[in-house]
């Protein structure tokens, strides 16, 4: 603790416990989330690559899917490679400061990600209710503009979460059971009344969960009635094959979230400690290792763009 009285509740750092009560299966827990952080990585960055490459590419759709696989990327690597220090080599040790950083980083992309899906609904609602005009009403400007208000609207959003969490004091400990900074993991070792910090919480996961829920919900309805409106089934099929990926990666999204938020506040002693802290870091890394692939299985353009890629020189020698 550091010695002035203003200070004196505020810890130089705190230990990051990993999986409580599973310690001694730490290397294995990291293997299957080690395998699935690389997957991540080549998988967003080689999308990102491709999208950037291919002019074939060079569309609103993909724009917001490049935007989506930077947000995984960096998300992911907020709290993995520290995840596996802890369960390779016992470094548990995180300061105080950069625990605070963490903790912004993990919920401030966590609510990019959010918006990043919400815009991707509305890209696809212009797509198919408005094909004739797509292009004209996504311009290059709209879209940048799109992604920098998702992005300061998270960082508005999230910042107070560290003044909040700052302020308290700790004085029942420095052990966090867990293997990132966690806003409400960090809030619950404090001796002070956290219950603005809850509070806030909940609404923020309103503000930015709930709405772009909401604007989801609304987009794909619109879709829905304009599909069923089509008078050819293979019409139908077409527009409405659009839209597979995304319904996926927000199921892959959304599913883990509400069971880590909802158990975080009113789970108690239901649902045993581990569980929830192995279905966290699932949360965290599901949709990026996931997006890659379904997108990569589903969408045609990108893997006619892949094949060309990585038979380019054979298709051009033929």
């Amino acid at each position: 603790m550091s010695g002035s009285n203003s200070s004196s509740l505020i810890p130089e750092f705190f230990i990051l416990n990993g999986v409580p009560g599973l310690e001694d299966a730490h290397v294995w827990i990291s293997l299957p989330f080690c395998f699935m952080y690389m997957i991540a990585v080549v998988g967003n960055c080689g999308l990102i690559y491709l999208i950037g490459h291919e002019e074939a590419l060079h569309r609103p759709m993909y724009y917001f899917l490049a935007l989506l696989s930077f947000t995984d990327v960096t998300w992911c690597t907020t709290t993995v490679p520290n995840m596996l220090c802890i369960f390779w080599f016992n470094f548990k040790k995180i300061g105080f400061n950069s625990c605070l950083v963490q903790m912004f980083f993990v919920h401030m992309l966590t609510g990019m990600e959010s918006g990043v899906l919400m815009l991707m609904a509305l890209d696809r609602y212009v797509a198919i209710c408005y094909p004739l005009r797509y292009t004209s009403i996504l311009t290059n400007p709209v879209i940048a503009k799109a992604g920098l208000a998702t992005f300061m609207r998270s960082v508005m959003l999230i910042f107070p979460f560290t003044l909040l969490t700052k302020r308290l004091p700790y004085c029942r400990g420095t052990l966090i059971p867990h293997t990132y900074c966690d806003h409400m993991s960090v809030a619950k070792v404090s001796c002070g009344n956290a219950k603005v910090n809850a509070i806030y919480g909940l609404m923020v996961a309103l503000l930015i969960g709930v709405f772009d829920i909401c604007c989801i919900s609304v987009s794909y309805t619109m879709i829905l009635r304009a599909v069923v409106s089509l008078s050819s089934a293979d019409a139908r099929h077409k527009a409405f094959s659009t839209c597979t990926s995304h319904i996926c990666a927000i199921v892959i999204t959304y599913v883990p979230a509400f069971f880590t938020f909802f158990t975080h506040r009113f789970g108690g002693n239901t649902i045993p400690h581990h569980i929830h802290i192995i279905v966290a870091n699932l949360y965290l890394l599901l949709p990026p290792t996931m997006n890659p692939i379904v997108y990569g299985v589903k969408t045609k353009q990108i893997r006619e763009s892949v094949i060309k890629f990585l038979l380019g020189d054979k298709i051009s020698n033929t």
